[in-house]
């Protein structure tokens, strides 16, 4: 049997999801299929594509396979769902990279609304940082994004996320209409690096080159906030995670960051993606604009 596509597909939903187990999950398959589909590709190209000990990892010669396989499915289900969108039905599975905040905070709307207006499409979530995401569109591993920031992008406007503080219920300032950097001067300043640190650069390089804790993690930074360990600046997408005890105070210098839905700038995109981007597009040309 000769090189199919069922084996690039297994191959790289290993390498995507981490195991041949959540692998299987994510293909509607068995463990046990997808072990054999990859074996498979190896028998018939006749080098391992995949480590076996501990976490699958790709091999020296799965790493160079990795982009054409992703080239290779992805132009198979362009084909397959341009067909089905000419006929008037966007299909196929459309994997979304977003920031934590959005997967949170704007996109279960989304998926809800596009789940009713595009049955047959399935859309897999990606959670990363910011820069992470970016990344996956451009190198295959995600068909769409939502891009902060994107210099130019081809897509649709799908919010504004404004910066605020996030302080403990018992903060002096957390009845404020608005406070400021100076208002805080006194407080012990705490920095997610998930992407936001630019953002805090414009509004206090002081606090962006001197937190008391530099974490990665937006749940992490929250925790400590809610623990007294200091204060911090996140975007008001956060609201959606933020636990009981704390509170989002605006800034006095309102800095926002812009959200993006967009397809890869150096390929096709795939048929379904351009559907959920049209979707989205109709609502700003409709003056329906999103502000969190």
């Amino acid at each position: 049997m000769g090189l199919n596509f069922a084996q690039l597909r297994a191959f790289l939903a290993v390498v995507d999801e981490g195991g041949f187990g959540t692998a299987a999950d994510a293909l509607g398959l068995t463990q046990s299929a997808v072990s054999h589909a990859v074996a498979a590709l190896e028998r018939t190209l006749g080098h391992p594509v995949l480590t076996r000990q501990g976490r699958p990892q790709p091999t020296a010669f799965g790493q160079e396979l990795l982009a054409h396989a992703r080239s290779a499915v992805n132009a198979s289900a362009a084909i397959t769902d341009l067909a089905a969108r000419l006929a008037g039905r966007p299909r196929g599975t459309v994997k979304l990279g977003a920031p934590t905040t959005v997967c949170q905070g704007l996109l279960p709307d989304l998926l809800a609304r596009w789940r009713a207006e595009f049955p047959d499409v399935r859309v897999r979530l990606f959670e990363g940082e910011d820069d992470e995401v970016a990344e996956w569109l451009d190198n295959g591993t995600v068909e769409a994004a939502v891009l902060v920031d994107p210099p130019g992008a081809r897509g649709a406007w799908i919010g504004e996320d404004v910066f605020q503080v996030v302080l403990r219920q018992d903060h002096p300032l957390a009845g404020q209409e608005v406070v400021s950097v100076d208002d805080l001067v006194d407080d012990q300043f705490l920095l997610s690096g998930g992407g936001c640190e630019r953002h805090v650069r414009r509004i206090s390089p002081a606090w962006a080159a001197e937190p008391v804790h530099r974490v990665r993690e937006l749940g992490t930074l929250l925790a400590m906030v809610r623990a007294g360990v200091g204060v911090s600046i996140v975007p008001g997408l956060a609201a959606a995670m933020l636990p009981s005890g704390l509170v989002l105070v605006p800034l006095a210098r309102r800095v926002a960051r812009r959200l993006v839905l967009s397809g890869p700038a150096d390929r096709e995109w795939h048929p379904a993606v351009t559907a959920l981007v049209e979707s989205v597009s109709a609502d700003f040309t409709e003056g329906r604009q999103r502000t969190a």
